[in-house]
């Protein structure tokens, strides 16, 4: 491996082809780019303005609206229209079960671990998908407003998000046609707009507050040498600038003494109130008194009130603030900076608290809603090599995987990491009493291991006999700084551990690297619909197994038309299982799964009672 610019394929990059950065957020989404005067600039496609709303939005005829022109239907239509998809990138239906009604479209509950989707019609949509949208959606903007083709980008993700939320967010920009350079920490993005590590010389520790509209982090940066290091990262995926609307809504509906049940029923007068609020929020900015009506329901707010309603939340981020120092082991006087991020910390009083608690003012000259997409912008321009002072690290050049169910690529170290890296997943049987485990390592970009190059492959054996989904096979792939990648496997309750070594680059030339790369983006939405398929199929089935093996053996529970018609949603389901079409597939899933609920957890309570007969609880 070489040290490479941006064209991983050939090190080599034309100067004119724009890179652009991209800050996906939960709120709203922004691109910019370095201007000829060496400048970040947020692009602003004339009459739609600098910020795309993060909102999807699908018609009857399953064509998709993004940005403003879909945030008018969270009002008229709002059980077709995607808001916050950030939060549920790369998220199984367990992970967000518990904020399900903050929400107003439907989230589909497998009832196991796999990742959630979206019913939006007659269709089903994965975060993956609806990112994708948002970013055509940049992508189309950036490319109206340069006059010029965009085909590669640096897309911002939080410091907390994990692996498989970085690879979604990857997914999502190779759909939407981007060739995704690097996933990039927004508190570090934020920073570099700030100027703050590009002097090699500089050594400082920086807090980022970012308060966005939908979620909170506060992240502890040392940058030494211009590499960042992320010391400690602390907030809350669920606390935001729409809390501050929420609390304005309830005290809206308290002292008009509307009926708080009948609301909930009528989501078209909740996002108008949740619209009114979020207005009132960004006007105390300015002034002390807000005051307009919605039909005869008087919307009146002053500063104070105001100030008094969001006291909590804000209190919330500075324990988490309080939580990051603790885990960075720092105190507030070792920090050297503070840097705003998100439109939220515009709000007078969070600045000010947070002055308060750092014992200094914050940098917030640069727009907050617009920090994160600059300093992607920045970062585009080191890869493309164009700021001598800075250090271009060694990256891998294409993605490394296993094979999973089906025939997947499941990437464990994504293209352009920088090495050397290390990094890992956790697996599991799928066959009751399987004792061996065959893995196989594929480098490449396509969804189907069959369409990348192979590398090797290797058995762990010796897995004790357990029922599947018992065994813990954590899968770690070590890439070193010569290029020898270092696969192993280790069952966790066994100790089992088997492990080879391969060199992922031997045999492959620059043309070969830059052909698998430009396959990757050509054929990806067609990969993404057969991945979907497969993944959609292999849930079918096993909830088709579930479903029957759960009749055999609670059947005495159920009466005859409960067995009955279960009977009849698995045999639609396996019809559809048949046709291979993969929303046919997920909404028989889906019927199912509703239907056998109420009854699933009447067995459920009756085997808990059952067992704790008799049962006195020690002291």
């Amino acid at each position: 491996m070489a040290k490479i610019s941006i064209n991983l394929a050939t090190g080599s990059l034309q100067q004119e082809e724009i890179i652009v950065g991209i800050d996906l957020g939960t709120t709203n989404s922004l691109v910019a780019f370095i201007n000829p005067d060496k400048n970040p600039q947020v692009i602003n496609d004339t009459g739609k303005g600098l910020l795309v709303p993060s909102v999807v939005h699908f018609n009857a005829k399953g064509d998709a609206l993004v940005g403003n022109e879909a945030k008018d239907f969270l009002i008229t239509d709002p059980a077709n229209t995607i808001f916050s998809v950030k939060r549920l990138l790369g998220r199984s239906y367990k992970d967000v079960a518990g904020h399900q009604d903050t929400f107003s479209y439907k989230i589909i509950d497998d009832e196991n671990d796999s990742l959630v989707k979206i019913k939006a019609g007659d269709k089903f949509y994965t975060p993956i998908e609806l990112s994708a949208e948002i970013l055509k959606e940049l992508k189309a903007r950036a490319e109206h407003a340069l006059k010029t083709p965009v085909n590669r980008a640096v897309i911002t993700v939080p410091a907390y998000f994990n692996d498989s939320q970085r690879q979604a967010t990857r997914d999502a920009g190779r759909l939407a046609g981007l060739d995704v350079l690097r996933i990039v920490n927004e508190p570090t993005a934020a920073s570099l707009a700030y100027g703050l590590g590009l002097d090699p010389n500089q050594q400082k520790t920086i807090a980022v507050y970012d308060l966005g509209g939908g979620t909170f982090d506060v992240s502890i940066l040392s940058i030494q040498n211009g590499i960042f290091e992320v010391l400690s990262t602390n907030g809350n995926t669920f606390l935001g600038g729409d809390d501050f609307d929420r609390s304005i809504v309830h005290y809206w509906i308290e002292k008009n003494k509307l009926d708080a049940a009948a609301l909930a029923q009528d989501s078209g007068l909740m996002q108008s109130l949740r619209l009114k609020a979020e207005e009132a929020k960004k006007a105390l900015s300015s002034q002390n008194l807000f005051n307009e009506q919605i039909g005869d329901i008087w919307c009146t707010l002053d500063k104070q009130t105001f100030e008094e309603l969001i006291a909590a939340k804000v209190a919330e981020t500075l324990n988490s603030c309080k939580q990051a120092l603790a885990d960075s082991k720092l105190t507030v006087a070792e920090i050297d900076e503070v840097v705003l991020v998100g439109g939220s910390t515009r709000t007078p009083y969070v600045k000010a608290q947070v002055a308060e608690f750092f014992g200094r003012p914050p940098h917030d000259q640069i727009n907050p809603d617009e920090v994160v997409a600059l300093g992607a912008a920045i970062q585009a321009d080191i890869l493309a090599g164009n700021r001598s002072d800075i250090l271009l690290l060694d990256v891998t050049p294409l993605s490394l995987g296993i094979e999973t169910m089906g025939g997947l690529m499941d990437v464990i170290i994504p293209r352009n990491a920088k090495v050397p890296t290390k990094a890992g997943r956790q697996y599991t049987t799928s066959i009751d009493g399987q004792v061996n485990m065959k893995i196989s390592v594929f480098q490449g970009e396509r969804d189907l291991v069959q369409e990348n190059r192979k590398l090797a492959e290797f058995d762990l054996k010796g897995i004790p006999a357990m029922p599947a989904g018992l065994p813990k096979v954590d899968i770690n792939f070590m890439l070193n700084a010569d290029g020898i990648l270092t696969v192993q496997a280790i069952e966790l309750r066994s100790g089992v551990k088997q492990e080879i070594d391969i060199t992922p680059s031997y045999g492959l030339t620059d043309d070969t690297v830059e052909k698998m790369l430009i396959d990757s983006i050509t054929h990806a939405k067609s990969d993404v619909a057969q991945r979907m398929l497969i993944e959609a199929r292999s849930e079918g089935e096993q909830l088709a197994y579930t479903a029957e093996r759960f009749i055999e053996k609670h059947g005495s529970f159920l009466t005859p038309e409960e067995i009955s018609d279960t009977k009849t949603h698995i045999e639609a389901l396996k019809q559809a299982l048949a046709k291979a079409e993969k929303d046919e597939i997920l909404k028989k899933a889906d019927e199912l799964n509703e239907f056998t609920r109420p009854f699933a957890e009447r067995v459920m309570d009756v085997a808990v009672s059952s067992a704790m007969k008799g049962k006195s609880i020690d002291k």
